[in-house]
């Protein structure tokens, strides 16, 4: 799949990046590596603070993803933005264990240039907390 099957315009001409990111998760989690990062421009950055890692280039974040070991899965809680910024939270499954996500895309045009991904792992909830909080949903 090509960027272009994916990428509409909203009311003002504009590249519905809703849609681009859209397409990006779910091209992630049926394996599509193509399509998964067509949506980078060729210059893109991807930074991982936790790991201090900058990868440049969509060749360069394309084969650090692709050479990955684990089973992965990607399910996506909620992308919010607008213009060319957008949040996604998801939880990502690398061999059955989940890890919750932050990924803040930066957009020029239809193309993603800067990417910064957060990882957090689950930690058991305070117990003097259970009055005030109830459960999220899986």
């Amino acid at each position: 799949m090509d960027l272009d099957d994916v990428v509409g315009t909203d009311l003002h001409g504009a590249p519905d990046r809703r849609a681009i990111v859209e397409e990006h998760w779910r091209a992630s989690e049926r394996g599509d590596v193509t399509a998964e990062h067509a949506m980078y421009a060729d210059e893109a950055v991807l930074d991982y603070p936790q790991s201090g890692e900058r990868f440049r280039g969509r060749e360069r974040i394309a084969a650090q993803r692709g050479g990955h070991p684990a089973e992965r899965h990607f399910a996506v809680r909620r992308i919010v933005g607008s213009g060319p910024l957008w949040v996604s939270e998801c939880v990502i499954t690398y061999d059955a264990v989940p890890t919750r996500t932050v990924s803040i895309m930066e957009f020029v045009g239809d193309l993603v240039v800067h990417e910064t991904q957060y990882f957090a792992d689950p930690f058991p909830a305070a117990p003097e907390r259970a009055g005030l909080a109830e459960r999220l949903p899986d």
